[in-house]
């Protein structure tokens, strides 16, 4: 046991020495927590996804209960082909709440077949007619294949011309040269790096990389996805930090991402997961608690797709309009 103890505690000191701790001057706005990204801009790091929802009208409806819950970031992408349901539900509650379009982050991502300069500029300019919007939020490349790096320099020019506030590169973790790529030959840096992160893969070495940079992690499949069968929400640890707090096992999961510093998008179109995910600041872990999730990490990650494999397809799926 004392044995035990003491790599716990090698692993607590480590993994804090590697994340982006938590700013003194966080903003804290309505209950959500704001990042200051490396350009200066102020992100929410909570917010919904909406990866896999079956169709327009669907991922409407749930983004709209959503924003009505407080959610105040969304995530999207081209690929998902739900952006002009979420550009929908966006203009909906403006018109209903008042509320500015600048309280709202809008993200969305790119694909590889709409990368190259000049390619990728149509492409984003058709991204905003879709989402009804004069800018995006948060713009990423959402696969490390391709004519990234041409896509990238259309993406600045976005940025200079107000059609994009930041940028990001999504699943850059495919290999150390890929992200290298990016990071030390672009004039805007990424802001934030999405990957699959969770309880089960921390990905130590990857936050570390992206720290030295500034950039801010986003993590995707933060309660293991539908792919997962519901694996880390029947880990007997988080369930019996759960019974102790009175909260669910996805929201004690929600809210040791938010307390990582972490930006989190939990996916769901149910109107009470919606709810529940987001009912996870009126409580805090303690350090023990938070300690005894690190130490569940196992870099085992639940998405698995050979970097070959998923070159073929993605260069050769184009996405209609």
């Amino acid at each position: 046991m004392k044995r035990n103890h003491f790599i716990q505690i090698l692993l607590i000191i480590f993994t804090m020495a590697t994340i982006q701790p938590l700013s003194a001057q966080e903003v804290i706005k309505d209950g959500i927590p704001y990042v200051t990204l490396n350009n200066g801009i102020l992100m929410p790091r909570f917010g919904i996804g909406t990866y896999n929802v079956l169709g327009d009208s669907v991922a409407c409806d749930a983004v709209l209960h959503a924003l009505r819950q407080g959610y105040r970031h969304i995530d999207t992408a081209h690929a998902y082909r739900v952006e002009r349901g979420v550009g929908k539900a966006v203009n909906d509650f403006i018109r209903e709440s008042g509320t500015p379009r600048e309280d709202i982050w809008i993200t969305s991502k790119l694909w590889p077949t709409e990368y190259g300069e000049g390619v990728t500029m149509e492409a984003i300019d058709k991204m905003l007619d879709r989402l009804q919007t004069d800018h995006i939020d948060l713009l990423y490349l959402h696969q490390p294949m391709g004519d990234f790096r041409g896509a990238w320099r259309d993406m600045e020019k976005a940025v200079r011309e107000g059609k994009v506030r930041a940028l990001g590169i999504s699943n850059f973790d495919a290999s150390d040269s890929l992200f290298h790529a990016i990071v030390d030959s672009v004039e805007i840096m990424p802001a934030v790096m999405q990957i699959e992160l969770h309880p089960y893969a921390q990905r130590l070495e990857w936050r570390e990389k992206a720290n030295r940079y500034g950039i801010q992690m986003e993590c995707w499949f933060p309660l293991g996805g539908e792919m997962s069968n519901g694996l880390l929400l029947r880990d007997s640890v988080i369930n019996a930090i759960a019974a102790a707090h009175g909260k669910t096992a996805a929201q004690i999961i929600l809210r040791w991402h938010i307390q990582e510093g972490f930006s989190v998008i939990p996916g769901a179109t149910r109107h009470d997961y919606i709810e529940e995910n987001i009912n996870i600041f009126d409580f805090t872990l303690s350090d023990e608690e938070m300690a005894q999730i690190r130490a569940l990490n196992k870099e085992e990650r639940i998405f698995r797709m050979d970097y070959e494999q998923a070159k073929q397809f993605m260069l050769n799926w184009k996405i209609e309009d």
